[in-house]
């Protein structure tokens, strides 16, 4: 039973293709871009921006061979300076969908396998009746392409860890500190009415004591 919506933008049919080998079939297609296309809180493709499929879909024994190219903006932030980073995208991907019955052939095969990959089910793509999801690969391919720690520029400086300024506007930037050493002296510096000779200090006691006496 086929469960995909043809009027899904990624989803395509092959039904032109009749099962002949060697039948080969082109399709471009723009359409906006699904959400989950990038890494989450990272970089990636913003949801409903416009992305570009150039796909050639060939018929060979086992099923449908798809190769494609996307094209696409990409935005996310650099990790280093939280500024905005933003570039075009070409991404590369070649996936199999076998044929129903293909796929149950392949799998028998290598039931045995002693080192058959666990997650070889997931991967495994399949067409349903003519139609085929691009979605999952294409995410995956997407994916793969983006950098895990974009940043603006190679040689992007960060942010000032005092102030929060950005280096790479002013490389000179910079914050006196002082020396912890000399923390515990700053407190001690000389109260009022502490300097001065003791002359004068006596006068002033003995002009308070006739001022009490009066």
């Amino acid at each position: 039973m086929n469960r995909l919506d043809h009027r899904d933008p990624l989803v395509f049919d092959t039904h032109e293709l009749g099962r002949r080998p060697g039948a080969l079939r082109k399709v471009s297609r723009t359409l906006e871009a699904p959400e989950g296309l990038g890494i989450i809180d990272v970089i990636g493709v913003p949801e409903k921006s416009e992305l570009t499929l150039e796909l050639r879909l060939e018929s060979v024994v086992e099923g449908v061979l798809v190769t494609g190219v996307a094209e696409t903006l990409v935005e996310g932030e650099c990790v280093r300076c939280l500024e905005p980073v933003e570039f075009d995208l070409d991404v590369d991907f070649q996936e199999l969908y076998y044929y129903p019955e293909s796929d149950e052939r392949h799998r028998a095969r290598t039931a045995g396998t002693e080192d058959l990959d666990e997650d070889s089910e997931e991967e495994t793509y399949r067409l349903e009746g003519d139609f085929f999801d691009l979605q999952p690969v294409l995410r995956d391919a997407v994916v793969l392409a983006l950098p895990l720690q974009p940043v603006c520029q190679e040689d992007c400086l960060g942010l000032c860890s005092e102030c929060g300024a950005r280096l790479s506007d002013d490389p000179a930037h910079h914050h006196d500190a002082a020396d912890p050493r000399w923390a515990a002296l700053q407190g001690l510096s000389a109260a009022p009415g502490d300097e001065g000779d003791g002359t004068e200090n006596s006068d002033t006691r003995e002009g308070l004591a006739e001022n009490q006496e009066k």
